[in-house]
């Protein structure tokens, strides 16, 4: 849609493309600044290549090689050209494209948006004297850094030797001097600001780069005036300085990431480091542009650049995608550490897991024989998901606090560590074969956990319905309610898509928790629990550094539990009150139900094939609900770091040659 609506703009925008030659003869250096703005624009528009001739080399170039030849033949035309375009740069600010253009001037996502779609619907006004928004509307053709960067060494040296003077020359040197000072300025202050500084390793900062680049970038102003040998060779050496700096500056903003422990993250401090890093990025070109003997072909390396950047800020899919890395960022990075404890890796893990898993299975058996006391309760559509939420929230924080495990909660928490692996994969032989012993660990162990969850569920469930025929002489739940679990949890029906939906509900708990944990530690509520006056008084120093410790280790934990039983109860009412025929099917729940109505229905439902359907769909539930959340976890986690895996063949054959050599390793510990 996006796209469809920035083409119907274009179109819209579209100007007729003008002859060279007449174009050539309506350059007016003494015109209007608005006039001679839009001859700008107009040369570009003549310049630009058909799309037929952008495949094309030598044609895409055709265009401005015969504009060089019409000024190679007349040297006042050449000259009345290289006029205007000196008007025009010394009447606009070239900061606004050096120093400015490229970087968002905001982080909010609401606002970057408005500001996008004003650049893709509103025209701008060519009177203006911000060089970055001319160039903005010299250089609106997606197609145009390709051109430009296809410019050769030999164009690109007659385009100097015609347009470019000692006038125009000098002009553009000071503005690159300008430019580093006012990056310079603005990297300082982001280093230095209360929410970065203190988050940088301490170490880094010892020899303060940051305070160091401006005042470098001050000196390199006052020896922009050089001439002399020695007087250039001093700048240059003041340069080489300033590269040094920007490589601790680089490393000290790289270390914020290491801290995340300690600091948590937030979107803010994500987008500042980054607009940091391609600040210094645009520093190091302007230097190139400054060092350089022949200077054109960092100039041409600069506008491709720039060119690509106009795109990029008409992009409303871009935008998207860069705040979705901020926020994956923010609460996947929380989870990679919670993850470790979900992944059992020898025999005496793996054996633990199943212990664990058994414990939550116990649990969800009472859970289920509670659901159906709810369902029994006349409540209106609301109250009865509240409190079958309230009940599944409950028991799963039970499961948590006794340290046993439900195994469909795993994958989401597994995923960003499972991603972490994945660093250095396609480059090394060794990190393949550790990204496969990891997922042979997870599949075991998430086998582990739902056997676990599923096979004590189930008879236990059973065993309290015969338990409760022994003792009162009838079971915990009726004919019709079984003979309804039967028909809802059927294979026949939608309850794999219900099961499939349960896993984006698994997930949507995981981002929960990793929010929590991160706003948690962001806040250092922790340190305050621990030593904030009034509660260390209230509890004790000794009891507020141990609920200190607690609520560290469990935040993530409880988040989860509460935000995934809520969902699981509300949500298919809520999606009832606007007609959305969406339920939720959890493998162990499902398990304890079917049970539940065997208890009930008796021995001869062995013989009704709606039972068996129903036992059927058990394996395939629990398959979607961990198949689903943990690949929305690990494309989260992909994003959080920024990888893309470009190998995906080399790891699938090393799965397989994992698979044929030693299928065991995923079924069992060696």
């Amino acid at each position: 849609m996006t796209g469809r609506l920035h083409r119907l703009c274009t179109a819209w925008a579209a100007r007729p493309v003008a002859d060279l030659p007449t174009l050539l003869d309506a350059a007016d250096p003494g015109a209007a600044r608005a006039d001679r703005h839009l001859w700008l624009i107009a040369l570009v528009d003549a310049l630009r290549p058909t799309d037929a001739a952008a495949s094309d080399p030598e044609d895409r170039l055709a265009r401005l090689r015969h504009l060089l030849d019409l000024l190679d033949a007349d040297p006042a035309l050449a000259q009345r050209c290289r006029a205007l375009l000196r008007s025009v740069f010394a009447t606009a600010d070239a900061g606004t494209l050096l120093a400015d253009f490229g970087f968002s001037p905001r982080s909010g996502f609401g606002a970057e948006l408005i500001d996008r779609l004003r650049l893709i619907t509103l025209p701008g006004t060519p009177d203006t004297s911000d060089l970055g928004q001319l160039f903005q509307m010299v250089f609106h053709h997606p197609g145009d850094a390709g051109w430009l960067g296809a410019i050769d060494a030999s164009t690109l040296a007659r385009i100097e030797r015609l347009l470019v003077d000692d006038h125009v020359r000098g002009h553009w040197h000071q503005a690159l001097i300008d430019s580093v000072q006012m990056l310079a300025s603005q990297v300082r202050a982001v280093g230095l600001s209360a929410s970065i500084r203190p988050r940088i390793d301490p170490t880094l900062l010892a020899d303060r780069p940051f305070h160091q680049l401006a005042q470098a970038a001050a000196l390199l102003c006052d020896t922009s005036e050089a001439v002399g040998t020695t007087e250039q060779q001093q700048q240059q050496q003041q340069m080489n300085y300033l590269r040094v700096l920007l490589d601790a500056c680089r490393t000290a903003a790289a270390s914020v990431r290491e801290h995340l422990d300690a600091w948590g993250v937030s979107v803010d401090v994500v987008f500042q480091i980054e607009q940091l890093h391609e600040r210094i990025a645009r520093i190091e070109a302007l230097l190139n542009c400054l060092a350089a003997a022949e200077p054109a072909r960092e100039w041409q390396l600069l506008t491709v650049a720039f060119a690509r950047s106009v795109q990029t800020r008409r992009s409303v899919g871009a935008l998207f995608s860069h705040h979705y890395a901020m926020l994956a960022r923010k609460v996947a990075e929380r989870s990679a550490a919670t993850g470790e404890h979900y992944i059992t890796r020898t025999r005496d893990e793996y054996f633990d897991m199943l212990r664990r898993a058994c414990g939550g299975g116990l649990v969800i058996a009472g859970t289920t024989f509670l659901k159906f006391f709810i369902g029994a309760v006349t409540l209106s559509a609301f109250w009865g998901g509240f409190w079958t939420g309230t009940n599944y929230a409950a028991s799963f924080v039970l499961i948590h606090l006794l340290h046993w495990t439900v195994a469909t909660k795993q994958p989401a928490m597994t995923a960003p560590t499972m991603a972490a692996k994945l660093e250095g994969v396609v480059d090394s032989d060794a990190a393949t074969e550790d990204f496969v012993d990891e997922v042979s660990h997870l599949i075991r162990t998430q086998i582990a956990g739902i056997l676990g969850n599923v096979l004590v569920v189930a008879p236990v469930a059973l065993l309290m319905q015969l338990a409760a025929w022994a003792l009162q002489g009838a079971p915990l739940i009726d004919a019709h309610t079984a003979h309804h679990v039967l028909g809802k949890l059927t294979l026949l029906g939608p309850t794999l898509l219900y099961a499939a939906f349960t896993g984006v509900l698994l997930f949507l708990s995981s981002l929960i928790a990793g929010w929590w944990e991160n706003w948690f530690v962001f806040h250092r509520l922790d340190s305050a629990i621990a030593h904030n006056p009034r509660i260390v008084r209230w509890l004790g120093r000794g009891r507020a550094q141990r609920w200190s410790g607690w609520w560290r280790e469990n935040i993530s934990g409880l988040a989860a539990n509460c935000s995934l039983g809520m969902m699981l109860g509300l949500v298919p009412t809520l999606a009832a009150f606007f007609g959305l025929p969406i339920e939720v099917r959890h493998v162990t729940l499902s398990a304890g139900q079917i049970a539940a109505a065997l208890g009930t229905l008796g021995v001869p439902v062995l013989h009704d094939p709606a039972f068996w359907w129903c036992v059927a769909a058990i394996p395939l539930t629990g398959a979607l609900n961990v198949l689903v959340s943990f690949t929305l976890a690990f494309r989260l986690a992909l994003r959080s770091r920024g990888l893309k895996v470009r190998d995906r063949g080399r790891l699938y054959a090393a799965l397989r040659r994992r698979a044929r050599s030693a299928p065991g390793s995923f079924l069992r510990p060696t």
